[in-house]
């Protein structure tokens, strides 16, 4: 089954905070992305779940990338403690990763907390515990396809056979599969796609992936946030679907309003996230719960 994602479903993932909420409530997300090669997705990564509305970001990654985000972003944490979500591997290079952080990311995809999993960690998807919402775009997806023993999706793939293709590779994984490109697919592993169209070829630019992880991974500490409240399971892979469908949504609409605020001309991944706030506002006037379920 094959469903369009609008403002409506993306309000049931999303709500405006009230007087009894602190930044744990809202949600915490932990991003162990970016590098010493790559910093700047650390960066955009950040940006963008602080501009979803996220209670907190806890970055754990590359000094180089720290520094980076600490001067961007101060009021990002960069110390472990208490986390609700992860963003994992963005700005990352699996042939580059050494013992001890393939380690810790083992560790963490062997917890319970959700996961978002992008670029240089979706080699570990396969085989790991937590629930997970993998990011891939079309040559990843064929990677991890690759280790999966299933055949790659034609290069011509036609909408169809691309979600046929997620949804395969969401049941073989276990998880969430997020299908990057124009239409964005989210697959959950009992084969329901959430189609979300992104409304604009000028998303295609560097570091747009880095802002989608990290607005995916504030939606998913949010809705894990209100799930650990009224003691409900936050490994139901429908939940974390919807969550991954909602961040690209958010996405798109971001993608289109900084185009508009840029006359119809090009834009830049920063100019994405900095629109975040409005996709919010604009998805939570379509009815988002004004109090954590």
């Amino acid at each position: 089954m094959t469903v369009q994602w609008s403002a409506a479903d993306a309000a049931r993932s999303l709500r405006a905070p009230g007087d009894a909420d602190d930044k744990y409530s809202r949600g915490v997300v932990g991003i162990r992305t970016g590098s010493d090669l790559y910093p700047g997705a650390a960066v955009l990564g950040v940006e963008a779940a602080w501009r979803t509305g996220v209670g907190m970001v806890r970055y754990l990654g590359a000094r180089r990338a720290e520094d980076l985000v600490l001067a961007r972003r101060p009021e990002t944490v960069t110390a472990p403690g208490r986390v609700q979500a992860w963003v994992l591997g963005s700005g990352t290079d699996a042939a580059s990763r050494t013992a001890a952080q393939t380690d810790e990311l083992r560790r963490i995809l062997r917890g319970t907390q959700p996961v978002v999993v992008d670029a240089g960690a979706l080699d570990l998807a396969p085989g790991a515990s937590a629930p997970r919402i993998v990011t891939p775009h079309a040559r990843e997806h064929d990677a991890l396809r690759a280790r999966l023993g299933l055949d790659p999706a034609p290069a011509d793939a036609d909408l169809a056979v691309r979600a046929a293709a997620a949804a395969e590779t969401a049941a073989a994984l276990g998880c969430v599969v997020l299908l990057k490109g124009a239409v964005t697919l989210v697959a959950d592993p009992d084969a329901t796609v959430r189609q979300v169209v992104a409304g604009t070829g000028w998303l295609a630019t560097a570091g747009t992936g880095d802002v989608l992880a990290g607005t995916i991974g504030a939606v998913l500490s949010g809705v894990a946030a209100g799930a650990e409240s009224a003691g409900t399971d936050t490994s139901d892979a429908a939940l974390l679907a919807d969550a991954a469908a909602t961040g690209a949504w958010l996405h798109g609409f971001a993608a289109r309003a900084a185009v508009a605020a840029h006359s119809g001309g090009p834009i830049t991944a920063l100019d994405v996230a900095e629109q975040l706030p409005y996709a919010v506002a604009a998805a939570i006037a379509q009815g988002a719960p004004q109090r954590a379920p």
